[in-house]
């Protein structure tokens, strides 16, 4: 049942107590009553008066005797705590968050504040912090002479690519986006100026070109670029009443936040720019795209033209423009932190985010990134320059990827768990800074995933992969259990269909980074750290070892099959009829053919090949601690689980040569196809 049918059904009927209140209220709306009148009848009933006193003294006893019992009472029992009410499966884990480290502190946690963290977004930049400032690129695309708003990444959009040919996670991207005619180049550039606020400043380049030798005006009419800047605090963002005239004044919006202080958006180029706004009050940002829609609608309808109708609006938190122009065209927006109206020195930042100053600036960080990615994966001399090129995208696009969320994930309600006014239950509030598998299809986190997402981004920043598998590990509840699939805020939310919403608790992921613990520990090893970054590997593992050995503990428990040291992933539907062979979305291999009949007699080889990864790891990290107990209980466990002869035993099939999973299965079915009748 939808939730709409649920608040229906709610809505029909009326409990007792609603009942009972509206008959207090029909009292209490009745007229005065006749005082006189009532004067009558206490006289008519005045041989009844003694009677009447004594009995009020008799009640009035005995609700004394019943107040003071039930103080008694209350104060014989323990109060319940607030955390002790609430479901284990919602509870955090009690341990100091691996994010508060130090090393995740101060200088790094500036360093890492502004980025292109909306990586569902073909351009989006946005603060770590739960309240942000939101920036991003819309435009008009055209097909078949049809108009089309392009803002969130998505494959019906059909653009011939876009990709960011260059990030390094930090301060620098440069972007490729090709839909239809129109070619755009996005570039990010991050600064800490003189004078910045937290965080520092920010610049994006934007270079529009066609393919068009000639552009056709009547239907293209130039390039139709919008820019907007909002705040998730709800904060009004101002705008500069000079806008329509960019070139007189650069300024486009300004504002204040906790964080930055005083803020300003300006507008840069050497070209004959149009510009146009509308500003808009909304809470919410995963719709901006269809308010944008409507607008423009509404200006066709009634003008005929395509542009914003240059209205602020009442107190708006999003200011959206628009910027036309011949094509080709280039146009640099300089965001600036902790200013005000009178600081000279904000002409020198703007200066030195535009211009000549910034393609200086972007050909440095470009030089920068290629040095880099031959110092870190060493293949210049091994592959050839085309080969190149798709690593340097494959990197840039990973780093690129990466995002900020904040939100509650929803939680399937545990069979014990008395029904509440939602299906679900609300994770704690939480942030999470991770890459994500895709930008158009799953634009969010997922665990198994991020493991190897990690072994590449390792190499590149291990201080970036830290600080993304701290804010993962500080997602596990008091079980050990981290919910597989992250789905924080109404932007992610919106990319989600419903059925895929809910977490399960009895369902895990891969533990798929043990496989970059297994690497921090042989970095450890090597050559490759410096003094710094060596104590840093240290202290974290030391600090994340309390939260993997409740993970691991989780698995060996939960996971576990009905023979000893045997595994099978919980969650597989064992009541559909649409599916010859029910998923394992929680093995990771979603499609992966296993037992056609799931029940708890299954054992899974992929299930029991990780767990060995991670008692293995354990052992090694347990043995770097010097924590005998924990590295005596982890090698015992690895040993076990790389028992051949156990092994053997479980899963080997000598007909065939092959390990494979155990289960009731059966090649016994068709999937039978019917003809499509049109009429029924």
């Amino acid at each position: 049942m939808t939730g709409s049918a649920r608040r229906s059904a709610r809505s029909r009927l009326k409990s007792s107590t609603e009942e009972a209140d509206e008959d207090r209220a029909a009292c209490t709306n009745t007229k005065k009553p006749n005082v006189k009148a009532r004067k009558d009848r206490t006289r008519n009933h005045s041989l009844f008066f003694g009677f009447k006193s004594h009995f009020r003294l008799g009640v009035f006893g005995f609700s004394i005797l019943l107040l003071l019992l039930f103080v008694v009472y209350r104060k014989s029992i323990k109060p319940v705590r607030q955390d002790q009410q609430r479901p284990r499966v919602v509870m955090p884990f009690p341990a100091p968050k691996l994010t508060d480290l130090p090393q995740f502190q101060g200088g790094h946690k500036e360093s890492m504040y502004w980025g292109t963290y909306r990586p569902h977004l073909y351009l989006g930049i946005r603060a770590r912090t739960p309240k942000s400032l939101l920036a991003g690129l819309m435009w008009i695309g055209i097909k078949d002479g049809q108009f089309f708003l392009r803002h969130v990444c998505q494959d019906s959009d059909q653009l011939k690519t876009y990709r960011w040919t260059h990030h390094n996670g930090r301060d620098y991207g440069h972007q490729l986006l090709v839909d239809q005619d129109l070619t755009l180049e996005t570039s990010f550039l991050k600064m800490k100026g003189k004078n910045s606020g937290y965080g520092g400043d920010w610049a994006v380049r934007i270079n529009a070109q066609s393919k068009r030798s000639i552009p056709h005006k009547e239907v293209w009419g130039g390039a139709h670029l919008f820019f907007y800047v909002g705040d998730e605090a709800g904060k009004v963002i101002n705008l500069n009443k000079a806008v329509l005239n960019i070139h007189e004044s650069s300024l486009l919006a300004f504002g204040s936040q906790v964080d930055i202080a005083d803020w300003q958006l300006h507008l840069k180029s050497t070209e004959n720019l149009e510009v146009h706004y509308c500003g808009f009050r909304t809470p919410h940002f995963h719709n901006l795209s269809q308010l944008v829609e409507a607008n423009l609608g509404d200006q066709i309808r009634r003008f005929g033209h395509l542009q914003l109708p240059d209205t602020y609006g009442d107190s708006p938190n999003v200011l959206v423009f628009q910027i036309t122009a011949n094509l080709p065209f280039e146009a640099d927006l300089a965001f600036v932190s902790g200013t005000s109206l009178k600081n000279l020195i904000v002409k020198e930042r703007i200066s030195s985010l535009t211009g000549e100053f910034l393609s200086q600036k972007l050909i440095e960080k470009k030089n920068e990134f290629d040095k880099k990615f031959e110092r870190c994966f060493n293949v210049m001399e091994k592959l050839d320059s085309e080969s190149i090129m798709v690593g340097k995208a494959a990197l840039g696009n990973l780093l690129g990827g990466i995002g900020y969320f904040y939100g509650q994930s929803r939680i399937s309600l545990p069979k014990t768990y008395a029904l509440t006014r939602d299906d679900y239950l609300s994770y704690w509030p939480a942030e999470l800074y991770t890459a994500v598998p895709s930008r158009s299809y799953f634009p969010r986190g997922f665990l198994w995933d991020e493991g190897f997402h990690q072994l590449l981004i390792r190499r590149w920043d291990i201080h970036i992969s830290m600080d993304i598998i701290a804010h993962w590990l500080d997602l596990m509840n008091t079980d050990g259990w981290i919910p597989r699939e992250q789905i924080l805020g109404a932007e992610a939310l919106s990319k989600v269909p419903e059925e895929f919403v809910l977490q399960h608790s009895t369902n895990g992921n891969p533990p798929s980074l043990f496989l970059v613990f297994r690497e921090l520990v042989s970095s450890l090893k090597g050559n490759t750290l410096t003094a710094s970054e060596r104590d840093e590997v240290f202290s974290f593992l030391e600090h994340a070892f309390v939260r993997l050995d409740a993970w691991f503990k989780w698995f060996n428990t939960s996971q576990s099959g009905k023979n000893a040291n045997s595994y099978f992933w919980h969650g597989r539907d064992n009541s559909t009829d649409h599916e010859l062979n029910p998923k394992t979305l929680s093995s990771g291999l979603d499609d992966y053919p296993r037992a056609s009949h799931p029940n708890d007699d299954e054992r899974h080889l992929d299930l029991r090949c990780w767990m060995l990864l991670a008692a293995d790891c354990m052992h090694t990290i347990a043995k770097l601690l010097k924590n005998d107990n924990q590295e005596q209980e982890y090698g015992t466990t690895a040993k076990l689980l790389s028992d051949f002869e156990i092994l053997n035993q479980m899963h080997l099939d000598e007909a065939y040569g092959t390990y494979f999973d155990f289960g009731n299965h059966t090649e016994k079915v068709l999937c039978l196809l019917f003809p499509y009748d049109a009429e029924s």
